[in-house]
């Protein structure tokens, strides 16, 4: 049964009762409302003993029936409103209406009963029969509470293809009939299976007897003969195989974990609203959307005859249908997003986005965990990708101009700082801001930091979704941009050495305002609600010159990136974050833009660019083999400036 949310309580009965209890107290049964206030308040508080005195039946049968009705719909409380009485001399009837809290999550079930009374000897009292629990209820009939479970939805890709396995479970169960000793058979199987007796018990109280109630649920690969077995030793113990959309086959950090399987110990790890049985989303969007994936139960209160058969329904609350969640997501970008990360030496992300909608189509990890969300949250330096940003930057402020010269030295000296080119080359003649972007010279750019100004910096960064304000249906981080007054401080933050803080998820979606004009906010489940307004159309003439550094950067120094008919725009470059070396590749092809990092060990680096050979592998699709090939010696590294370069002197 799916989970509800926390069952609601009814308020104290009437004030009439409070006092009623002291006159019972004090006084036989001189009227039929004191005998039925009596009798009442006695049920209400649980004494059940103290009930059976106000009535003809035999006592230890009515407080057995009274008893056997706060079991049998697994109460959390019960509640009364004494109604009008009617009395014709020593007859009466009384009506009352009754609040029963059926437990946790699920619904307060409001009736109204009447009972008959009698005077004589010893004073007034009810006339027993079922028929006093509830008007409906006959000589040899019970209570009971069904429920109708609704099949787990799958989580879609943006053309409907499922993105969640069915996985085979053996559903742990019992058939209450068959039981010896429910509550001794009960916890004994919650021992064998590692969980908590409590919330099994709750739903075997209250089941129909003849109907097999599923408590724990495991995973068909992680049951052994040998459980099989003991279980079976129990009685009225079964099993049944069931089929249960559970596992992600894609992105398990997006879609998540689903519990309701022994392994993940669900009644420990859900609060309140769990039941036995129960599928709960944990994590991701299984767990966002829970409501929508897992619907809510039709819960019925039933009665049934002697044979465990259904004869009546006495009351009925409809559940909420099941659902699929339709994402973003497009399975074969994931997937090929998935296949670009395997052979990475460490970990690494891959998110993809839409450039005209910011729909999210793929975020990978290299580490394959539910838990390992850095591709939208992870907080890294960008090192010299972040000369996408400050190129935009440079433009908008006037410091340079298209077509205008900027020089690219062997280094620059600014406050306390020393800033070299990756190659530790140099461009001759007179490179303009393109050219110094497509061979990534730091220099050039370090050198214009004074006249661009931190302020420039950051708000051209919100303009492209660095540091803005954003969100999405799961966690995620825009970035950060904090840059202080200091001179050389504002110079590192042009090549995105200081006061800025990235995910891969805010570079690809800045890839993709250069690539479209406009920046677009994040979308992972398009029926969510309005994704925020984006930030406004962009300079064109000023993106012009960022596409031209980022295309020539993949003609000039990364050529392998080159994959497909459509030409490829991009960035990469290698920066520093505490013992780890961060390789980036931050571009676009068509309409899909994407950021690729790796955290590579630092001795590892000299010659290989892996987030070069990883975009390579995902742009190609090679999912079969991620795709990753050894550059050679004589090969620079990408991110730096080839000195085969006309332009570029030592």
């Amino acid at each position: 049964m799916s989970p509800r949310p926390l069952g609601r309580k009814i308020a104290a009965a009437s004030s009439g009762l409070v006092v009623a209890l002291t006159l019972a107290a004090c006084t036989t049964h001189p009227s039929p409302e004191v005998a039925v206030r009596s009798f009442l308040l006695s049920w209400q508080g649980g004494n059940h003993a103290d009930a059976a005195r106000f009535t003809t039946g035999d006592p230890a049968e009515v407080e057995a029936a009274l008893a056997d009705v706060h079991d049998q719909l697994d109460l959390a409380s019960i509640r009364f409103n004494l109604g009008g009485i009617t009395q014709d001399g020593d007859q009466a009837t009384a009506e009352f209406e009754a609040s029963a809290d059926l437990g946790i999550g699920d619904p307060v079930w409001t009736y109204t009963g009447s009972m008959p009374l009698t005077d004589g000897p010893e004073g007034w009292r009810i006339d027993w029969s079922p028929g006093v629990i509830h008007p409906d209820l006959e000589d040899g009939e019970r209570l009971a509470v069904s429920y109708e479970i609704e099949e787990r939805g799958q989580i879609l890709d943006r053309e409907g293809e499922p993105l969640v396995s069915s996985d085979s479970v053996t559903a742990f169960g019992v058939l209450p009939a068959e039981m010896d000793d429910k509550e001794a058979g009960v916890t004994e199987l919650a021992e064998l299976l590692d969980e908590d007796p409590d919330p099994l018990l709750n739903r075997v109280r209250s089941a129909p007897p003849e109907q097999f109630q599923p408590l724990v649920l495991m995973r068909g690969g992680s049951v052994d003969g040998t459980l099989l077995e003991e279980a079976g030793k129990i009685s009225g113990v079964q099993t049944e195989e069931v089929e249960i959309n559970l596992s992600p086959r894609v992105a398990p950090f997006l879609l998540g974990d689903v519990a309701g399987t022994a392994e993940h110990r669900v009644s420990s790890r859900v609060a309140g609203a769990y039941q036995a049985g129960d599928t709960v989303g944990l994590s991701g969007l299984q767990n966002i959307f829970q409501h929508e994936l897992a619907g809510t139960a039709t819960t019925q209160v039933v009665t049934l005859g002697e044979d465990g058969r259904q004869t009546a329904v006495l009351e009925s609350w409809d559940g909420v249908r099941s659902s699929g969640v339709q994402t973003t997501l497009d399975l074969e970008l994931q997937n090929a997003a998935e296949g670009a990360l395997e052979n990475l030496p460490g970990n690494g992300y891959l998110v993809a986005v839409d450039t005209g909608s910011g729909d999210v189509l793929a975020a990978a990890n290299a580490s394959g965990q539910a838990s390992d969300d850095g591709a939208f949250t992870g907080s890294y330096s960008p090192g010299g990708t972040f000369t996408l940003v400050s190129s935009l930057a440079a433009l908008d402020s006037g410091a340079v101009s298209p077509g205008s010269p900027m020089p690219c030295g062997y280094q620059s000296d600014i406050g306390d700082r020393t800033f070299t080119n990756p190659s530790s080359g140099f461009l001759a003649g007179e490179p303009d801001l393109s050219r110094n972007l497509s061979f990534l010279c730091n220099v050039g750019f370090v050198d214009i930091a004074s006249e661009v100004g931190g302020e420039q910096i950051t708000e051209s960064a919100a303009a492209l979704g660095v540091g803005a304000d954003w969100q999405l249906s799961l966690p995620a981080d825009s970035g950060v941009v904090d840059i202080n007054d200091d001179e050389a401080d504002v110079a590192a933050a042009m090549v995105g050495e200081h006061g800025v803080q990235v995910s891969p998820l805010a570079m690809a979606l800045a890839a993709g305002a250069i690539a479209d004009g406009t920046w677009n906010p994040p979308t992972l489940v398009p029926e969510e609600g309005p994704a925020p307004a984006g930030t406004g159309e962009l300079n064109e003439a000023h993106l012009d010159v960022i596409r031209e550094g980022m295309r020539d950067a993949v003609v000039n120094r990364f050529p392998e990136v080159s994959v497909g008919e459509e030409p490829v725009y991009g960035q990469a470059a290698r920066a520093e974050q505490e013992d780890t070396a961060l390789h980036w590749f931050v571009g676009y092809r068509g309409d899909v833009a994407f950021a690729v990092l790796a955290e590579v060990d630092p001795e590892m680096t000299m010659w290989q660019q892996y987030a070069v050979t990883a975009a390579t592998s995902f742009l190609a699709g090679d999912t079969a083999e991620g795709g990753q090939q050894p550059l050679n010696d004589d090969q620079p590294l990408a991110g730096a400036m080839p000195e085969s370069d006309p332009g570029l002197n030592e």
